[in-house]
């Protein structure tokens, strides 16, 4: 049964006092035999199954990695807490209904000591609506920096370890230990559920296991997951030892999203090929059969919040850092590059498409200067240091060989800077570079392109009248989940330097008005599907995905990551052997079908 240490808190920070004279409506009883799954319904007696309020407002539980939370610890280790404004997490919420309640439940970038965890927990609860999942520090360092960030991100970033000082080989330990991460978010999110009308919302390959573990508590709770990263070929995600494990977990939801057509195209062909499942699309939807039930998939990719960019570009210190960047560089093209450290992001494939340009259009020396802003590598390893390593070696290089005392080609930004300042270089610069082998999505591009329509304070700064149009080149790597959407981009094979020079130089001989043309159609696209058009959408097609929660007859069946709930048509009886019996033993004439080796029906796993 629902565990209910939290049964009532969510209702009681409120401020109010609780009511316990209004009445309970019950959760769905975790189904342990075959039955049917009636309509919910209004009971005024409190019992032992009972919790949650007969609040009518609506509660999306939220669940990822980390809580969108900025967490410090002073001298005299006291916590801190603030809510992180630029967290995705935190910006999904402007698509909901402002009468939305919504939860978040994931683990603190700080270690807690057990011995104030209850404290904090009820202070995130009251202020931020935070439920922590406080992972012990051994458990996280083998979860996320051990199965996550060793085995599935490289993986599904089509990285193989091949051979041993290449990628970290399958370690079952590893993966124990995922489970063990995924159980105890399973306990958490079992604590924020109130009631039957609750939507819960899982992100990112962390959690590709939770489906199962709520599933199998809830069997008609109300399940979204999105896949941020990308989704490997079959090909690929077939090396992975528990592949059938992980695909069966991400079945017990009933919507899954994914960035991309290829992702969800690759997603579809691994339930096929591994499980023998079946797809089919209706009036624009793609559903799974899955043992009756239909997973809906959901191809939508993640957008910005504009407004959030628009307001930190108003602020008085980017009005000013803007100025400065131009002043700086005035009459050289700024080219920027904004990149997290990882081996997947192509930084030094950039700088060497850098170099080829130079080396080709000496005319272009002294007239075009790539900042490169390198955001804190989010993990740890020989792979990362090798990547830091190679940008720098590179950088220095170019900077020897076309640098001159007051020129450098390349400005490198290895350490943490203001997100103002951030926008501002988006502001100020001529053309952006993303040059990712491999990547998700990646809002770069988005985000530089907001920023290059500008304001009327910087225009007015610029000499611009107000009515003047914007500019803005982009150059996109063809392996990045935003590259489909952005049409006016040069797209590029970030392997090919040639590739990367050509783009380069073209970009250089742009005119405004094809500036102009290019900017004008990236930017009525980005800000028409930001985050909260995208979070709106999501939260519709999971109510949609639902519908049929309730008029259905379920059975639970199988083990461990095995486990899965076989839905019916309200009409379905199971078979009585009594009764099979009994029919036999009075026909007068019988017919008995044997079957072998798939004769007449496909096998089934």
């Amino acid at each position: 049964m629902v565990s209910k240490s939290y049964s009532n808190l969510l209702d009681m920070t409120s401020g109010d006092g609780f009511d316990f004279r209004q009445p309970f409506k019950s959760l769905p009883r975790v189904v342990t035999s075959p039955g049917f799954i009636s309509d919910p319904d209004w009971d005024t007696r409190s019992d032992g199954d009972s919790v949650g309020s007969a609040s009518s407002t609506e509660r999306k539980i939220i669940v990822a990695n980390f809580l969108p939370l900025n967490c410090t610890r002073d001298e005299a280790g006291q916590l801190s807490f603030s809510l992180d404004d630029d967290a995705l997490l935190v910006q999904l919420k402007h698509g909901f209904s402002n009468e939305t309640d919504v939860v978040y439940v994931g683990n603190l970038k700080v270690q807690v000591d057990p011995s104030e965890q209850d404290q904090v927990a009820q202070k995130l609860l009251r202020e931020y609506r935070c439920i922590p999942t406080f992972l012990p520090s051994d458990l996280q360092q083998q979860f996320y920096h051990g199965f996550c960030k060793q085995q599935l991100w490289p993986l599904f970033h089509y990285m193989l370890p091949i051979c041993l000082d290449k990628g970290e080989l399958f370690d079952r330990n590893l993966f124990q230990a995922y489970v063990r991460a995924n159980k105890l978010f399973a306990d958490k999110v079992m604590e924020a559920i109130n009631t039957d009308d609750d939507y819960v919302w899982v992100h990112d390959y962390h959690l590709m296991l939770l489906p199962t573990f709520l599933r199998k508590r809830l069997h008609r709770i109300k399940l979204g997951f999105f896949l941020h990263s990308p989704f490997p070929s079959s090909e690929i995600y077939r090396t992975l030892p528990v592949r059938d494990e992980i695909l069966k977990s991400l079945l017990n939801a009933d919507l899954i999203g994914f960035q991309t057509f290829d992702y969800a195209r690759h997603f579809l062909s691994c339930c096929s090929r591994l499980l023998g499942l079946h797809y089919e699309s209706k009036r624009g939807y793609i559903g799974i059969e899955y043992f009756g039930r239909t997973v809906s998939l959901k191809i939508l990719s993640v957008g910005v919040h504009v407004g959030r960019l628009e307001s930190v570009l108003k602020l008085p210190a980017t009005v000013s850092k803007v100025q400065e960047i131009e002043q700086r560089y005035k009459g050289k093209m700024l080219m920027l590059g904004v990149d997290d450290m990882d081996i997947f992001k192509g930084i030094s494939l950039k700088l060497l498409g850098l170099e080829l340009l130079l080396e080709r259009n000496p005319k272009l020396r002294e007239k075009v200067v790539l900042v490169q802003i390198i955001n804190p590598a989010r993990s740890t390893g020989k792979d990362v240091q090798e990547a830091i390593t190679e940008t720098v070696s590179v950088a220095e290089r170019i900077n020897r060989k076309y640098g001159s005392s007051g020129y450098k080609p390349v400005v490198l930004i290895d350490h943490h800077i203001p997100f103002s300042e951030k926008i501002a270089f988006y502001a100020a610069s001529d053309c952006c570079i993303v040059n990712a082998v491999r990547d998700g999505m990646n809002l770069v591009p988005y985000e530089y392109t907001v920023c290059r329509q500008g304001n009327e304070e910087i225009d007015r700064l610029r000499g611009l009248d107000k009515d003047t149009s914007h500019t803005s080149t982009l150059i996109v790597s063809e392996f990045v989940g935003c590259s489909p959407s952005l049409s006016g981009a040069f797209r590029v094979n970030p392997w090919s330097v040639d590739d990367v020079a050509d783009a380069l130089c073209q970009a250089t001989d742009l005119t405004e008005s094809e500036k102009r043309l290019r900017h004008e159609k990236h930017y009525r696209y980005v800000s028409t599907h930001d985050v909260a058009y995208w979070a709106r959408s999501f939260a519709q097609d999971l109510e949609r995905a639902c519908k049929d929660h309730y008029s259905r007859r379920c059975w639970a069946i199988g083990f461990g990551l095995n486990f899965r709930v076989i839905a019916l048509s309200p009409g379905f009886r199971k078979l009585s052997s009594e009764h099979f019996v009994s029919c036999y033993n009075k026909a007068s004439k019988r017919a008995i079908f044997l079957d072998y080796d798939a004769a007449s029906s496909p096998f089934r796993k």
